[in-house]
């Protein structure tokens, strides 16, 4: 216990920050190699934002298509990163995903199947083969009840409802963490040996996003303020299609598996435009390809009447559709009232994913900061520029398992730092000092203008004007943050996490709109209306590091895959 105020304290040999499908598959891994374990989980066990991932999971079995191999979908997932991505980390993911999806299966998913019996597999957006292993177009669902189940059955510890807000550094090694129950309203200290981010992206910075409560890039602006470099902030995913109507439901994810299973996108005139911009990908281009074009129809005045374009698969009929989308058919007739089978869909791009985020050994997982890894959205080096449908998944699988088992590693062979008392009240300090200010500002619309703002400035179509602005609406936004305040304790107050986030969203919003100013081309997910090209002198990550009150903007050549690695392939479509 501390002198000043009361806390209790955790000791674990790991510490894993987010129950998503990198966190669990973390906890597995370094349950299993014998080491204390501890999960920690903003929100409840089970509700991870991993369940809104729909189409299913990435790797090259071949159950469906005998040609594809590891080779292959190397290939797709470094061309698609426009060669932002680091080729190890693409190389490693290749290899071991389909290991990772048949350990799943052998923990207890329940895959759709083949005639023969095997996993079957569909088709998606820019894969050369049909390659996506999934259950109907709930895959992340039953992803996270398999992973769930196996942690609940090894030694390792969860706490759900728990709020980190500091991860603690010393000698430039990890420490531990501190953060606070949201259940008990009390503060808790772990110290621990390593600690795994495995906290998600940060979606939530914009307004119509697919993404869950808990993404507002809590994990990357705490391991960026314990040292840890960020990468690729500017690359950010808008998916083709989320739900436009109503209002409610807006960027609410479409599953890209409608297309896959042979959905067709129209305009207000009845007319099949992907022919036009993408004539033989069609519909299952690339992400950042059909979300242009989706977005090009609406601007141009081609969208439906609440800003959309329409998405239609009632031609496979009732009984196909019931069989291979049936939670798409449900979130249709509950949110919209609209019977897919027999009607159009209307959607329009939605933010997705973050393809930036922590930079981390390929191999390890580890930060440059000692015993801190990272490993899921939080982490990047596997997307690059654009990611390719599917991979999400089992990036989870593949990296989650590579974090837990470095991780273990690492705490066995190192002790556990000390940790400074005065850090300690100091943090305390700052979170309480959100509470019961006098006059306090409110946090809640400072986050409303700034997921607004982000929104309109930096979308799918991007300039350097807006960017500007953007930059001088966050500054004005953190000086604004500095006065906000809640009334009440820490117990189930969800206006303190709001004060807590906010400080997380403007770190990210700083980076990841100074990123997108400085990279004068458009690549991938980001686009430049007045830099349209893709530049050879921009092959190169921009890495962000903190110093201080401010940070460093550095560039790192992104290096070419050796010789033999990139294949040429007929596309099976």
């Amino acid at each position: 216990m501390s002198g000043k105020t009361d806390y209790s304290v955790v000791n674990t040999d790991l510490l894993i920050i987010g129950a998503g499908g990198a966190g669990l598959r973390a906890a597995i891994e370094s349950a299993e190699a014998g080491i204390k374990t501890t999960i920690v989980s903003k929100s409840l066990l089970g509700k991870a934002h991993t369940v809104m991932a729909e189409g299913g999971m990435a790797a090259a079995i071949g159950n469906v298509d005998s040609q594809d191999n590891w080779k292959v979908h190397f290939t797709d997932t470094y061309d698609e990163g426009v060669k932002l991505s680091n080729w190890k980390t693409v190389e490693i993911f290749a290899k071991e995903a389909p290991e990772r999806v048949l350990e799943l299966e052998r923990y207890g998913a329940m895959f759709d199947r083949t005639p023969d019996g095997k996993i079957n597999q569909r088709a998606f957006g820019a894969h050369s083969y049909r390659r996506l292993a999934h259950v109907g177009d709930k895959t992340g669902l039953e992803m996270i009840r398999t992973l769930q189940d196996k942690v609940i059955h090894t030694d390792a510890k969860v706490m759900d409802e728990f709020v980190i807000t500091k991860i603690l550094v010393n000698n430039g090694r990890i420490s531990g963490a501190f953060g606070f129950s949201i259940r008990e309203g009390k503060f808790y200290v772990f110290r621990s040996k390593a600690v795994i981010i495995a906290s998600g992206g940060v979606g939530r910075l914009f307004k119509v996003t697919s993404n869950s409560w808990e993404s507002t890039g809590d994990g990357l602006a705490m391991a960026f303020r314990a040292g840890a470099s960020l990468m690729d902030m500017e690359m950010v995913q808008f998916h083709p299609t989320g739900m436009v109507w109503p209002p409610s439901v807006r960027g609410i994810l479409v599953t890209e598996g409608v297309r896959g299973e042979g959905g067709i996108l129209l305009n207000n005139k009845g007319e099949r435009f992907m022919l036009k911009y993408s004539p033989v990908k069609k519909e299952l281009d690339a992400r950042d390809v059909v979300a242009r074009s989706n977005y090009k129809e609406i601007v141009e005045g081609r969208g439906t009447e609440h800003g959309g374009v329409y998405l239609d698969i009632s031609h496979k009929g009732a009984k196909f559709i019931l069989e291979k989308l049936p939670s798409m058919y449900m979130q249709y007739k509950e949110f919209a009232g609209i019977d897919i089978t027999k009607e159009k869909m209307e959607v329009a791009p939605t933010t997705h994913y973050h393809m930036g985020g922590i930079r981390v050994n390929p191999e390890t997982t580890m930060t440059n900061v000692e015993g801190l890894f990272a490993a899921g959205e939080a982490a990047c080096g596997l997307h690059g520029a654009n990611r390719l449908g599917g991979n999400s998944l089992s990036d989870l699988l593949v990296f989650g398992r590579r974090a837990g088992k470095f991780a273990a590693e690492y705490s066995k062979q190192n002790s556990v730092e000390p940790i400074d008392d005065k850090e300690i009240e100091d943090e305390i300090s700052r979170v309480m000092g959100f509470l019961n200010k006098k006059n306090p500002e409110n946090p809640y619309p400072i986050i409303n203008e700034l997921r607004e703002s982000m929104s309109k400035r930096v979308g799918i179509i991007r300039n350097g004007k807006d960017l500007q602005d953007e930059l001088g609406t966050i500054r004005d936004l953190k000086e604004k943050a500095k006065a906000v305040g809640v009334t009440g304790g820490l117990r189930f107050n969800p206006g303190l996490m709001a004060c807590l986030e906010l400080q997380n969203m403007l770190s990210n919003a700083e980076l990841l709109v100074t990123g997108a100013n400085e990279r004068k081309e458009s690549r991938g997910a980001h686009t430049r209306s007045d830099f349209p090209e893709t530049k050879d002198e921009w092959k190169k990550n921009i890495v962000f590091t903190s110093s201080g009150d401010t940070f460093e903007m550095t560039f790192s050549p992104s290096e070419e895959p050796p010789e033999g690695m990139i294949v040429n392939i007929q596309k099976a479509r």
